[in-house]
């Protein structure tokens, strides 16, 4: 093996186990909660001593704050990517609500802790998290808006519903399992359904648009 080759070796092994790292802090941190759990606890999750663990994690505070960071950035990114940024407000929306729904579906950790562990946060990590949560509440404040302009939308104040219908569509990880009665796609389309009559549309007068 030349040096090359040894030192991407080294860094793939460092990368799995910093993931492997992660993961176990999610579930130790929905588990028992992130203040009463410890750097220890991590470590003897892992498999390994707590000084290896510094190695990859400076302290709990920078392992949340990944947690938090990646969940937002693997959203913003994937939205950009699926959603259309053409069609009426209505198909705009119904859209959004399809993409949110997939996606956070089957993230309950994340979504926990993106909402329970958020006080945990230090203020400068605070409002790094702040900002991305603000920029995808803005793609949906941006579809709600369009829908008031062109009065196809009967909303009182957009900013409220964007809030509105974020805390309900984020509600679905807390409850949903794949072994229920209902299957993903029939919770998308419930939801789906849902969301455009609280805006004065059907699903059925979207898709013949």
């Amino acid at each position: 093996m030349n040096e090359h080759s040894f030192i991407n070796v080294t860094r793939m092994a460092a990368q799995t186990t910093s993931e492997k790292i992660v993961q176990e802090s999610k579930a130790l941190f929905v588990a028992h909660g992130y203040g009463a759990v410890s750097m220890r606890m991590i470590a003897d999750a892992v498999g390994m001593r707590v000084g290896g663990l510094y190695n990859h994690f400076p302290n709990k505070q920078a392992l949340l704050f990944q947690i938090l960071s990646d969940h937002m950035h693997s959203l913003l990114s994937a939205a950009t990517e699926d959603m259309p940024g053409t069609g009426t407000p209505a198909q705009r929306l119904e859209a959004f609500v399809r993409f949110h729904v997939g996606f956070h579906l089957f993230r309950p950790q994340e979504v926990f802790l993106s909402y329970m562990e958020l006080r945990s946060l230090s203020p400068e990590n605070f409002a790094a998290i702040e900002a991305m949560r603000a920029e995808y509440e803005g793609l949906l404040g941006a579809i709600l808006r369009a829908g008031m302009d062109d009065g196809s939308f009967d909303l009182k104040d957009a900013q409220v519903d964007t809030m509105a219908i974020l805390g309900a569509l984020s509600g679905i990880s807390t409850w949903y399992r794949p072994t229920g009665r209902l299957t993903s796609d029939d919770i998308e389309e419930i939801y789906v359904a849902f969301v455009l009559r609280s805006v004065g549309h059907s699903l059925a007068e979207v898709a013949h648009v």
